[in-house]
């Protein structure tokens, strides 16, 4: 029997990271209602929590790298788990609202901001130069579809045992993964005396050369450079911009608000979660089928028919909700599952087609961070909505109406490349 290459054994642990850090990340959702009848906070108080959670996960992205690069994966890994374990197991104990900001917003969302894409992205560049591709679409899966599958289960922990279990669960999970981690997530094929899977010695060379100590903090200059240009140009307003409201749309009011307010409409928990869960399974389908439209038609009307779908489908959702699962809300939940992540591709492309293969990844770093600080701030306005309207009707159709306008923004974001690679240099 040949000997499985240790490229896959790594990747499957990256694979269990990803999984498990999008589903502590989203948790947070299915606690909103159990940490307001027992402490008496209001939801726009446990939204500032969920939105510094947000912005940090968004910001730290572009500088995981950097960090990775500089410090080794597994020690930043280690670190960002040990964050992750310490914030939600510390919530067992907390009794004002401001704790729950530092726990839960500042240390798990520095801890799953290290652990996010980026980070499967650079295990993919390492350990491979074949089935690169098929890697990077598992371990995007892993990040996509962990945020919202294990709903189901952390709810019934919640409304069974109660939501100190879940939290304690959560801490215990992301310190079993860290041994794990330790023993089995080298930096580098070349620590272990091997090569990237289907690499030869040339290409092995290359690559340790290019991940030398020093370019760790190259690549936060680099982000920071191209930040400071993409600011001055209109498409990266409009890729940002589009991508800000995609966040809005998406973790900030779904992932965050949703469970809640199902609640509010004599719903239960665990079946709210269960709809979440159906939009995890169809963002597979949507997130796919959405790679093979960009490659075949202009990504522009793509994110156009996204926005415009989703923006229906938030405005439709106030009308549907009810104590009952009923066909027509099913059907909404799909139609969220399968433009969940399909937004990716097309703008990932359009960064690196405006931008050039040089600049669009880091481009589209930022733009990435603008969807997450979209998402904080939509869950805090719609916390906010909630305790002044009673209900959460005006958020819906808020995120349904900025959902119509970026798909007509999208349309005027240019078609092709107007910035060279050569537009951003940082001298070695």
């Amino acid at each position: 029997m040949p000997r499985v290459h240790s490229a896959w054994i790594v990747a499957g642990v990256t694979f269990l990271v990803l999984l498990a850090s999008a589903a502590f990340r989203s948790s947070m959702g299915v606690m909103v209602v159990p940490f307001e009848m027992e402490y008496g906070w209001s939801r726009s108080a446990i939204s500032i929590a969920v939105s510094v959670n947000l912005v940090l996960y968004g910001v730290t992205a572009p500088f995981a790298a950097a960090l990775m690069e500089r410090f080794g994966i597994r020690q930043v890994v280690v670190v960002a788990l040990a964050l992750i374990s310490l914030g939600s197991g510390l919530t067992l104990f907390m009794t004002a609202s401001w704790q729950l900001v530092i726990l839960w917003g500042v240390f798990v969302g520095l801890g799953v901001g290290a652990t996010a894409l980026v980070f499967g992205a650079l295990v993919a560049n390492r350990w491979f130069v074949q089935r690169r591709g098929l890697v990077m679409g598992l371990l995007g899966a892993a990040w996509a579809t962990g945020q919202l599958v294990f709903l189901p289960l952390i709810t019934q922990t919640v409304e069974i045992l109660g939501w100190r279990y879940a939290a304690f669960s959560i801490a215990l999970m992301a310190a079993m993964l860290i041994p794990l981690v330790w023993l089995i997530l080298h930096d580098r094929p070349s620590d272990i005396g091997l090569r990237p899977y289907g690499a030869d010695v040339d290409v092995t060379e290359e690559e340790q050369e290019q991940n030398s100590t020093h370019s760790g903090w190259r690549a936060a200059r680099v982000a920071i450079d191209g930040l400071l240009h993409g600011m001055r140009t209109r498409a990266f307003w409009l890729l940002a911009g589009t991508f800000f409201v995609c966040g809005w749309t998406t973790n900030g009011i779904i992932s965050t608000h949703f469970v809640p307010a199902a609640h509010d409409h004599g719903m239960g928990a665990t079946a709210a979660a269960g709809l979440l869960a159906v939009v995890g399974i169809f963002d597979l389908i949507g997130t796919i089928g959405s790679g093979w439209l960009t490659d075949r038609f202009d990504p522009r009307i793509l994110l156009g028919a996204y926005y415009g779908l989703r923006g229906i489908a938030l405005i439709g959702l106030p009308l549907l909700l009810g104590p009952n699962i009923d066909p027509p809300l099913i059907v909404i939940m799909i139609l969220f599952g399968l433009d969940w992540v399909a937004t990716v591709p097309p703008t990932a492309v359009l960064c690196t087609r405006i931008y050039g293969r040089e600049m669009g990844p880091i481009i589209f770093g930022w733009v990435f961070a603008a969807h997450m600080i979209g998402a904080a701030v939509a869950a805090s306005v719609t916390g906010y909505i909630r305790d002044t309207a009673g209900d959460y009707a005006t958020a819906w159709y808020l995120a349904g109406a900025l959902a119509v306008l970026a798909a007509m923004a999208a349309l005027f974001i240019p078609r092709n490349g107007r910035v060279s690679d050569s537009a951003l240099h940082v001298s070695t």
